[in-house]
């Protein structure tokens, strides 16, 4: 079932939000190489913590997840795609690096997502990113009440597939309200006019998942959370959860959002 949300309903969606962008933008701003990815995590749960929220994501366990997830943040590293599990892992000049979060706040969550380089960055990488968050900008504007869920996935990959890149196969956004995962599913492909159509009151998390490589394939890792793309290329994840109204839609994951 669809819940509406009420304006006020996503206001205390974009106080999470809120939260979620601030963690995030101290994290890329720790982040460089020497940095342990594991610590990257627990800065992540300290801050959050201090904020008076809870990490959505510690503990988890979905149908598909052998385990409960074991920490606070997904960081994903290179071909790792998402749902990369924090550890030992140092990182290194160049390295491409997604961070995965979402936070309860006073029962509600929201759930962002940034990738950036450490270091000294691969004009490839950069590009891949840039496309990555070009897409993500595409579903968003296209995310107005009255349009299709098809034309927020037709605005995604077209952005996406245009530059070559492929997208991480049967993965795609969600709505978002009091648990992390509601529906609907948000495809990131799709043919405009076609699915449900958007109502004001409707949140869910845009998140496009780009592969270097244009192939969509991925591998699962032992751990038997993290995604790593089938070819060995690199990879970007970028995601924000939005509000769609009846003056368009509202990004709920900025400061002060």
């Amino acid at each position: 079932m669809i819940e509406l949300k009420t304006p006020s309903e996503m206001d205390a969606i974009a106080a999470a939000g809120a939260i979620v962008a601030d963690v995030l933008a101290a994290l890329r701003a720790q982040a460089a190489p020497g940095v342990r990815v594991s610590d990257l995590d627990a800065a992540a749960g300290d801050l959050i913590a201090d904020a008076g929220a809870k990490p959505t994501f510690l503990n988890y366990l979905p149908r598909f997840a052998p385990t409960p997830y074991p920490a606070v943040t997904c960081i994903s590293v290179n071909d790792a795609v998402v749902h990369g599990v924090p550890g030992p892992l140092v990182l290194a000049d160049g390295d491409l690096v997604s961070i995965d979060l979402a936070v309860h706040l006073d029962d509600w969550c929201a759930d962002s997502a940034v990738s950036f380089v450490v270091g000294r960055a691969d004009p490839a990488d950069l590009t891949l990113i840039d496309t990555a968050e070009r897409s993500l900008r595409a579903g968003i504007d296209a995310s107005l009440a009255g349009a299709r869920l098809g034309d927020v996935g037709h605005a995604i990959e077209s952005v996406a597939r245009a530059s070559g890149y492929g997208m991480l196969a049967d993965h795609g956004g969600h709505g978002v309200g009091r648990q992390m995962h509601e529906a609907p599913h948000v495809p990131n492909e799709g043919r405009r006019g076609r699915g449900m159509r958007l109502e004001p009151g409707l949140v869910f998390a845009i998140e496009p998942m780009l592969i270097a490589g244009g192939t969509d394939r991925y591998r699962h890792d032992d751990d038997g959370w993290t995604l790593r793309t089938a070819d060995g290329s690199r990879a970007a994840h970028v995601e924000h959860t939005i509000g769609v109204t009846e003056d368009g839609p509202r990004v709920l994951t900025l400061t002060g959002a």
